[in-house]
């Protein structure tokens, strides 16, 4: 699906952002507006379009509360975060040494955290303990009551943050009567950009500590525990609970068998070669070329390096080879949810492979691109997605009370 743009990263990325709009992180017309300044693969005339944009609906927002418009305020707040987020999304060159992805990503949080203050049901920062350390994440009650309640633990991918988790389930979760405790781990958002975490393959070691805190909520029914995860999180997720007897229910959004396929099927086989053999010295001029050549393949190594600590693209394709659910996935016991987007742009053909491996009860649930959700994640599609969703999930967990 072509989306404003004939580049295929513009594209998806600018249908992204505008999908949001269901919750509230866009407006059409904004996204419309802001994309028309913007030349087909001009990542800084990306940056400063989305920025310019971001600042004034943020000034809408500040005067909104400060006038007591509470509703006005939230609904800008949450659409100048996620436009933050993609005024930064393509500053991979350096973002360690970068000021100004720095300083989009904490207005994109700060944005965020502004809008949860003026939420209609609790939203509670948190800091999960982690290994010496603390992960990020924002526990969402349907509710102040203090019952309990089916519950989803919900981490992001690739390079979605902890303020995106929001529109991506958490919103349609909230309105189900789940409650939700939304995470980063290693890798991701600012975990990655404040407390210096790296990816890591084995993710059951990110989400035990996460399930654990998870069970001391009391509005947390322990009996009714789902884990999900998006993109790249859909390997994340299905690794951790091919090790964690605890959930009730799984769902891989999309399915990913193996993060490094991807690569291995798109770089010519003597690139490829070069790249396994550690021929540094010769592969990565030639990555040099080829990211040249194309955005997605340009900010994908360079997010690829940023996220895993690689020093290199040809170390970091190399690190993914990791991330595989080869003699992991039939270890998996909780029914699972497999999602499939027909038109897959990153991980096509991977989710079949996904339910193909389990030995639970599973479902493959496809989304076709003539209902409009067969963008990876489905993007663009939300409602359809999340209507297909929990109406999977409800009769498992005897869930599905409509709270608004």
């Amino acid at each position: 699906m072509k989306f404003l743009f004939n580049d295929e990263s513009f594209s998806y990325e600018a249908l992204r952002t505008a999908g949001h709009a269901s919750y509230g992180g866009a407006e059409l017309g904004e996204v419309l507006a802001t994309c028309r300044d913007i030349p087909d693969g001009d990542e800084e005339a990306w940056c400063r379009s989305w920025t310019a944009t971001a600042e004034r609906v943020h000034r809408i927002g500040r005067r909104a509360l400060a006038d007591g418009h509470r509703l006005s305020a939230r609904e800008a707040f949450l659409r100048a975060s996620n436009y933050y987020r993609a005024a930064d999304f393509y500053r991979r060159l350096d973002p360690d040494g970068d000021a100004e992805s720095a300083r989009l990503a904490r207005l994109s949080k700060e944005a965020f955290a502004a809008a949860a203050g003026l939420f209609d049901t609790p939203v509670i920062p948190q800091d999960i303990p982690y290994e010496g350390t603390a992960l990020p994440g924002y526990l969402y009650l349907t509710d102040d009551s203090g019952r309990p309640r089916p519950a989803i633990i919900y981490h992001g991918g690739f390079d979605s943050t902890l303020e995106e988790t929001y529109f991506f389930l958490v919103a349609g979760a909230l309105r189900r009567g789940y409650n939700v405790l939304a995470f980063e781990g290693p890798g991701q958002g600012s975990a990655r950009r404040d407390r210096g975490l790296v990816f890591r393959p084995d993710w059951e070691k990110v989400v035990t500590p996460v399930i654990d805190h998870a069970l001391a909520v009391p509005q947390f029914d322990p009996t009714r525990l789902v884990l999900a995860g998006t993109s790249l999180g859909g390997y994340l997720a299905a690794r951790a609970a091919a090790f964690e007897p605890r959930l009730t229910a799984l769902v891989l959004h999309d399915g990913v068998h193996s993060f490094h396929a991807p690569y291995r099927d798109a770089l010519p086989p003597f690139l490829y070669r070069w790249v396994m053999d550690g021929r540094d010295d010769v592969a990565e001029p030639a990555l040099e070329l080829l990211a040249a050549l194309s955005t997605l393949a340009r900010w994908g190594l360079r997010n690829g390096m940023w996220t895993f600590g690689a020093r290199s693209a040809a170390e970091y394709i190399r690190m993914t080879a990791a991330y595989t659910l080869d003699d992991v996935a039939g270890r998996i016991t909780c029914p699972t949810l497999v999602i499939e987007a027909e038109n897959d742009l990153f991980f096509p053909g991977q989710p079949r492979r996904v339910h193909d491996a389990l030995r639970c009860e599973r479902e493959l649930m496809v989304f076709a691109g003539k209902d409009g959700g067969g963008e990876h994640c489905q993007q663009g599609a939300s409602t359809l997605f999340h209507q297909r969703l929990f109406d999977w999930l409800d009769p498992r967990l005897g869930a599905g009370r409509s709270v608004s």
